[in-house]
């Protein structure tokens, strides 16, 4: 016989099974309404039915449930709520899988099992720097089968980094260095560096070094090396030219918009260029000086100009708009400076010349004589002696094109597409990120030793050199090497090669 109940649990049961039956009343009511408020349903004509394939018979075992999952109790007496009692529209809906946020590691969500164990399906996706892991090594100088390349090889390998200080204490700099160039004073390397706030610093290797202590004397203070530095710009300096036909005299150009010139032995900086309207912005990329035409220097800017501007008539400038993206950097032929090699954001290598200037007022603009078009933006073009130019893009290559017959080029002879393809491809990891300066390859401008080379740097802190031929003959390295020695540079004659890093500190090898 079952206990009898007290008069709360009596009442508890009534109150429930009371409103299980409200509920249900109140979905039949609601089910109704919504009939009544639906449109009549549109005719639909009547379609031959088709005779229906007898399927075949399947036995439909019950489906098992649990009360106790279900939410009910022991039922002895009838009396519990049962679930099939709740209107469905009234059941409590079941929890979904909830999506995840943040950011996840792969290696923490792979699943188990051998046959998904693998991760080499991936491995050719995984990009970025590997800092002290080389991709050029003895091992290749000494596989070189040519003879005249493995000395070059062999040479570039025994430039060894300065011993005098440490790099991390040639502190060129305050800020990150965002151009860099030798002077071209050969009796000893002098080295000029501009940062991101518009300093201008000046290193002099030839100075006396310090005498450095035995490994056992810890507490002995060594000296800093002697920097100059000056703050002729007010924001980036984006590029330094030092002519060699005027060596006393120090080009610099900024995203302050202004074009300047120091003058070494006066000690001056004098404005040579910036525009006329104190409240137009206009960043400067890059500049390069014609060898021919000394007092005209040449300047590309952040909005996709090109402009030229005479030392001698300070104030007046003629800008092209090339491009509607920035050009990010250029340079003239040197020895065919009307040759112009502009590289953008466009993605394009396109090559202009200055002898054919065409349409009138803002729509007067070089003659483009042709371009190539990379999967990504173009860094940089530069121009070597011989015609070769080398350019660097984010599609992660350094390519080099073939020009050398510049020379019989007629004023504005149309370039074919496969006269615009690149000779060389050479692949290069060019992923900078935020914290490094942008890597572009620099020709040396007059080698001594006739070989024609250029510099750019290895984002697994090195400095990779290569030939018009696109092979490498080098990969400088060294002890003390802490950061990407992103903005690398020849002497313009002598095989001493200048980098800088993006904390303002100097690399130099010689």
């Amino acid at each position: 016989m079952a206990p009898e109940l007290s008069t709360f649990e009596a009442r508890r049961r009534a109150n429930v099974v009371n409103n299980a039956k409200l509920l249900k009343d109140s979905a039949e009511v609601a089910a109704k309404i919504r009939r009544a408020a639906a449109p009549p349903p549109k005719p639909v004509a009547s379609k031959k039915r088709k005779a229906a394939e007898p399927a075949p018979r399947t036995r439909v075992m019950p489906t098992r449930q649990s009360a106790r999952l279900a939410g009910g109790g022991a039922d002895k007496d009838g009396t519990e709520l049962k679930l099939e009692d709740i209107p469905t529209e009234l059941k409590p809906p079941q929890s979904k899988r909830m999506r995840t946020s943040g950011d996840l590691q792969l290696s923490n969500l792979q699943v188990e099992g051998q046959r998904w164990s693998s991760t080499s399906a991936l491995a050719s996706f995984v990009q970025g720097a590997q800092p002290g892991v080389r991709t050029f090594t003895e091992e290749d100088i000494k596989d070189t089968s040519d003879t005249k390349l493995k000395d070059l090889r062999k040479e570039m390998s025994d430039l060894k980094l300065y011993e005098g200080w440490v790099p991390n204490d040639i502190k060129i700099t305050p800020e990150r260095v965002y151009a860099l160039t030798f002077h071209p004073i050969q009796d000893k390397p002098i080295v000029l560096a501009g940062d991101k706030k518009g300093t201008l610093g000046f290193f002099d290797a030839s100075q006396e070094t310090p005498v450095q202590p035995d490994e056992d004397d810890e507490d002995v203070d060594i000296p800093l090396p002697q920097i100059s530095a000056f703050e002729v710009h007010n924001r980036t300096i984006s590029s330094i030219k030092v002519p060699m036909f005027d060596p006393n005299s120090v080009i610099t150009s900024s995203y302050d918009s202004s074009i300047r010139c120091l003058d070494l032995q006066s000690q001056v900086s004098s404005q040579i260029w910036q525009p006329d309207d104190d409240d137009i912005d206009m960043g400067i990329s890059c500049i390069d000086i014609s060898p021919e035409a000394k007092d005209t220097v040449f300047f590309s800017t952040l909005e996709g100009g090109l402009g030229r501007v005479d030392r001698r008539k300070k104030g007046k400038a003629e800008i092209w708009s090339l491009s509607d993206n920035k050009i990010g950097g250029f340079s003239l032929h040197p020895l065919l400076p009307h040759l112009v090699a502009t590289a953008s954001l466009d993605r394009t290598l396109k090559i202009w010349d200055l002898r054919m200037i065409k349409g009138k007022g803002e729509l007067r603009h070089p003659s483009l004589l042709g371009e190539h078009q990379s999967r990504l933006s173009v860094s940089h073009a530069s121009w070597s002696r011989g015609g070769y130019l080398a350019t660097s893009s984010y599609d992660d290559t350094v390519k080099v094109y073939d020009m050398s017959d510049a020379m019989k080029w007629k004023p504005g002879e149309d370039l074919s597409a496969k006269k615009m393809k690149p000779a060389h491809v050479i692949p290069h990891n060019n992923q900078t990120g935020r914290w490094v300066t942008i890597l572009k390859p620099q020709w040396q401008i007059n080698p001594a030793d006739g070989v024609e080379k250029f510099a750019i740097a290895n984002m697994n802190r090195f400095v990779d050199i290569y030939d018009r031929e696109g092979k490498q003959l080098g990969q400088l390295d060294g002890e003390g090497i802490t950061a990407v020695p992103a903005v690398a540079e020849f002497h313009p004659t002598l095989n001493w090669l200048a980098a800088g890093t993006g904390s303002g500190k100097l690399c130099l090898w010689m």
